[in-house]
């Protein structure tokens, strides 16, 4: 009869189940399912933020786009550097409470995710109102 043993080796993946958001992540398209872009998790007092670190785009699209659709202050700065989601704070398993900015539409969102697969995916929601009325990605991480 062999258990199952779960043992933290010297050396293995800084991640486990508990572990935070913070890293690099390459989020998935919900709609192409292709990669869109590489994104920062930080934490500054207890509240998470990302910024887009780079955009995967073919080579007939604009490779440094504005943000030509937002009406805040981020309107016609580049996407490339953004901090697009933001005041995301934990919430026993997920971190919820931030808000989130689709750069294609120019639209913020309230947010919320939490981590799937030992830390390495990240599940990702975008809403208005409630949950059940949004968009949900999964990120991989890429460190």
């Amino acid at each position: 009869m062999a258990g199952t043993l779960a043992v933290l080796v010297p050396g293995a993946p800084a991640w486990a189940d508990d572990a935070s958001p913070v890293g690099l992540w390459k989020n998935i398209d919900d709609v192409s399912g292709k990669p869109k872009a590489l994104i920062r998790i930080s934490e500054a007092n207890g509240e998470l933020q990302g910024k887009i670190e780079k955009l995967f785009r073919t080579p007939d699209e604009e490779q440094n786009p504005k943000c030509d659709k937002c009406s805040d202050a981020r309107k016609d700065q580049p996407i490339i550097g953004m901090v697009f989601m933001s005041g995301l704070k934990k919430d026993g398993d997920e971190y919820a409470g931030g808000e989130i900015l689709d750069p294609d539409n120019g639209k913020v969102y309230r947010s919320k995710m939490h981590l799937t697969d030992g830390g390495k995916k990240l599940s990702v929601r975008g809403y208005i109102g409630i949950p059940m009325l949004g968009r949900s990605q999964v990120w991989i991480r890429q460190e």
